[in-house]
């Protein structure tokens, strides 16, 4: 049985495998900002004052499985983030806490790339993140594992290394907003629709990744990330 999920009323674009046969057209990505009370300190802001505040991605952001990734122009500190990412497979506006995993279609591990050299100089102006974050290959992810197969992961290792050093380490009991939360707030200002993706946060120990990096991305139960960063772009 195939669990294929179609982004009604786009082009073709990037399709994520689904295990056990099929695949997820993506159609928008949607991202929590600072979902980890550790990570939020560690990029100074206070995790106890704070709702949840999102920001999105183009879908072309998305690279579907193992292999090389570009390390993007105008950046010097290209950060590395493991998030769990949720694909929605049944669409709603206003979705009730208590209904929302039942808008989950599956679950996987990516990465939310950042140029954070750009992505701060934005935040200290008060200006949209859109240079640091939405970028060209920013969003590599593992195939999916659908909620039918693997349940609804609350918590779980979430953990990532570059070349064999740990540089990230936690739990997804560490979400300060969980899955549900997260499903029912982003869908009271947007309507989701299915081929959505959310990437719900990375706790600490984000950091710089340089050309010929190899990122081993893992969340407990689901299939593994494993990226190579690319030469870096050059201009001229």
């Amino acid at each position: 049985m195939t669990s294929d999920v179609t982004a009604g009323g786009t082009a073709p674009g990037v399709v994520v495998p689904v295990v056990g046969g099929g695949g997820f057209a993506v159609r928008r990505v949607f991202c929590v900002g600072r979902n980890y009370a550790a990570h939020a300190r560690e990029m100074g802001r206070d995790p106890d004052r704070e709702p949840p505040f999102f920001f999105t991605k183009w879908a072309e952001t998305v690279v579907a499985g193992d292999g090389t990734i570009a390390y993007p122009p105008r950046t010097a500190n290209y950060h590395h983030e493991v998030e769990l990412v949720v694909a929605i497979g049944t669409g709603g506006a206003r979705i009730a806490i208590d209904d929302a995993l039942g808008h989950v279609h599956s679950y996987a591990v990516g990465l939310d790339m950042t140029r954070r050299d750009l992505q701060l100089a934005a935040r200290d102006l008060g200006r949209p993140w859109d240079e640091g974050k939405n970028v060209e290959q920013s969003c590599p992810m593992a195939a999916l594992v659908p909620a039918s197969t693997i349940g609804h992961p609350s918590s779980g290792r979430i953990h990532l290394t570059v070349d064999g050093a740990m540089r990230q380490d936690a739990d997804l009991a560490d979400l300060i907003w969980s899955v549900p939360e997260v499903v029912s707030i982003l869908s009271e200002s947007w309507t989701l629709q299915p081929g959505d993706l959310i990437f719900t946060g990375t706790p600490a120990g984000v950091g710089p990744v340089t050309p010929g990096a190899e990122i081993y991305a893992e969340i407990d139960g689901l299939p593994p990330l494993r990226v190579t960063v690319g030469a870096a772009e050059t201009i001229g």
